[in-house]
Parts: C-alpha cells; sequence; structure tokens
C-alpha cells in the first residue's frame, strides 16, 4: 500500500516538473531564441496590400472634362449623349460630341461633372465624319482633356470610355476593355446616301448616352471619339471610335463654323446591284462585273468630264484600291483634298482604261 502511494506521488511531481520545465523552456525560447517572437510582430506589421491593376489616376485626369449634351426641340428633350471639353480659350469651354447627339435641336444643354448646367452654343457639325463642336462659358469648365496618338495605341492595349449611358443617373460611368481592332471601315447612313467610317474599335462597353464622349488610353488621353455601335441582338461587345487623327484635322473648321471641304468628281454614281436605277438610265452592265460604281451621269466642267468619263464607265479602283460600292467609293474619295491628284481604274465597252483626276472641285 505504501509502495503505491509513493509511485503515485512521483507520478504526480514527475507531471508537475514536466509542466514547469515546458513552461520555462518556451518563455526561454521566446525571450531568446533570435527573431523568434519578433519575426511574427513583423510580418504582422509590414503586410500591405498595393493594387496594380487600376487605372482610377488615368480617369482621374479625364473624369472632370466628360459633359452630357443635352439636346431640345421646341422645348422638348430629343437627344442626349456625351462630349468633352479639349479646349478652354477666351473665356470660353470648346466642347466636341457628335452631330447626331445635336443634329436637329434648337436648344443644346451641357451639364458637367458637379451637375451645373449652362446652355452651349453649336460652332460648326459635320454629318459625315458625325463630328460637332460647341461652346460654353468657361465657368462650367471644370478640367480639359487631352488628345493622344491612336496610331501609337496597339491592338490588345487597354483603354476605356467615360460618358453617360442610359441617363443623368449613369453620369461618368467608366467601362474598361481594350483595342480590339484598327483602322475598321463601318458602314453608316447619311441624308448624302451611304457612306464607310474608318473607325476604332473596342470591347469596351458602351450603351445609348455614350456617344460623343473620349475613348481613352492607358494614360487618360484621349485616342478616339465614340460615335456608334452594332446593336444587332447577335452581336456583343463591339464599340466604335472616330480616330483622334481624323478629330483634330476638323477642329479648326469646326470651331469657326465652316463647311468641311471635300473633294467631289462631278458624276452621279450608283451600285451595280441598282438595277432600277440602271434600266431607268438606259445602262447595260456586263454580268462578269461583280464589284465597283456605276457612273449614271457626269456634270460639265468638272474633273470627271475633263478625263473623259463617261455614263455607263464602272469606276473599279482609286489609287489601286479596289472599289467595292458607293459608300466604299464615297470614303476613298474623300480621304483626299481639294487639289490632290488620283488614279482611276474604270471597264468601258469591256476594256479596263486608267486616267489620273486632278480634284479641284469643292464638295
Amino acid at each position: 500500500m505504501k509502495q503505491n502511494t509513493k509511485q503515485k506521488v512521483i507520478y504526480i511531481v514527475s507531471i508537475i516538473i514536466a509542466i514547469f520545465v515546458g513552461v520555462i523552456a518556451t518563455i526561454l525560447v521566446l525571450k531568446f531564441v533570435p527573431g523568434t517572437k519578433e519575426v511574427v510582430n513583423r510580418t504582422v506589421k509590414d503586410v500591405s496590400i498595393e493594387e496594380t491593376n487600376t487605372i482610377k489616376e488615368s480617369i482621374a485626369k479625364i473624369k472632370d472634362a466628360v459633359v452630357v449634351i443635352e439636346s431640345y426641340k421646341n422645348g422638348q428633350k430629343i437627344s442626349q449623349g456625351s462630349g468633352f471639353v479639349y479646349k478652354k480659350e477666351d473665356q470660353k469651354g470648346y466642347v466636341l460630341t457628335n452631330h447626331h447627339v445635336i443634329d436637329g435641336a434648337d436648344e443644346i444643354k451641357v451639364v458637367n461633372n458637379n451637375d451645373q448646367s449652362v446652355d452651349a452654343k453649336l460652332l460648326g457639325s459635320d454629318e459625315l465624319s458625325d463630328l460637332a463642336v460647341l461652346s460654353i462659358d468657361e465657368s462650367a469648365v471644370m478640367d480639359v482633356a487631352t488628345f493622344g496618338k491612336s496610331e501609337d495605341v496597339e491592338v490588345g492595349d487597354t483603354v476605356f470610355t467615360v460618358g453617360t449611358p442610359l441617363g443623368n443617373e449613369y453620369k461618368g460611368t467608366v467601362t474598361k476593355g481594350i483595342l480590339s481592332g484598327k483602322n475598321r471601315l463601318v458602314s453608316v447612313d447619311t441624308t448624302s446616301g451611304g457612306f464607310v467610317m474608318e473607325v476604332l474599335q473596342t470591347d469596351a462597353a458602351m450603351n445609348p448616352g455614350n456617344s460623343g464622349g473620349p475613348l481613352v488610353n492607358i494614360n487618360g488621353e484621349v485616342i478616339g471619339v465614340n460615335s456608334l455601335k452594332l446593336v444587332e441582338d447577335e452581336i456583343e461587345g463591339m464599340g466604335f471610335a472616330i480616330p483622334s487623327e481624323l478629330v483634330q484635322t476638323e477642329l479648326e473648321s469646326l470651331e469657326q463654323g465652316k463647311e468641311i471641304v471635300r473633294p467631289k468628281l462631278g458624276v452621279e454614281f450608283t451600285d451595280l446591284s441598282n438595277s432600277y436605277l440602271l434600266y431607268r438610265s438606259g445602262i447595260m452592265i456586263d454580268k462578269d462585273i461583280d464589284q465597283g460604281v456605276v457612273v449614271v451621269s457626269v456634270s460639265k466642267g468638272t474633273p470627271a468630264s475633263d478625263a473623259g468619263l463617261q455614263t455607263g464607265d464602272v469606276i473599279t479602283e482609286m489609287d489601286g484600291t479596289a472599289v467595292e460600292n458607293t459608300s466604299h467609293f464615297r470614303y476613298l474619295l474623300y480621304k483626299h483634298k481639294v487639289g490632290d491628284t488620283v488614279t482611276i481604274k474604270y471597264i468601258r465597252n469591256g476594256n479596263t482604261e486608267e486616267v489620273k483626276l486632278h480634284l479641284n472641285q469643292e464638295a
């Protein structure tokens, strides 16, 4: 009995000693082993989260330059879009937007990022390029955007838009994407007929109200003016913008209210598919001809008449580029200026001819 009691006492004492030694050892390790406690504390203290995938600095450079454009006719709002201030001069701010945003309006208002609404004056606009310039009092200008070069941006580079989709409650909405394509040719309808625009393509989301707003590069510079969007149900993520280089070539004329001067050949032309007009004009086309535009009539004293073009000629090339249709033909022609010389190929009576035309007539 005494032996069992003694063993129990020894067992309990051993446990107490082991616990005591363990506690002492832990304290000694924490206190004297280099770096143990210090590493834990330092790790917690030095941890920080740094966001690298952000464009907030770029957005800050442009957001206050972007405005809402409200167009009215007879006191009723007929259109709303976006725009941006690109210059401040002589106590005025100059705002760029789309022609179709202000087309038909007798009153235009601009709303800045502080919800300040001011009257705007239309200085000039152009339907074919879909550009318009407004002026506002400089007191409503919060910031001025900077133009960049679209030609320096490569497919796959990050781009973003700032605008007002779906109403003023979404003013200043930012959408981000990539540059999906350059030098895209998109057909549009105008009061002058079909036309082809050369545009930038992006997958940054655009909705009604984004028209006229800026397409911006990662440096916060405007590389394009959002103009239109394919809206067919089966197509998603395809937005388009007018390149900044084209925009800047027209700003001076628009600011001064001048008509954009474009060359003309002095011909009425139509598509090969317009069988009714061809029949009415007494023009028969060889069935083997499947591309080009048909000359319906030629005005006297114009580059076309001087070069000898005639009714029934089928223009197939301009400066080595195959002509697809009337919209494409206008695009190729309007890339030139009055005074330029162009080389045209055409088919007459089954023979291919070539002629040079001096574009010395204004549109």
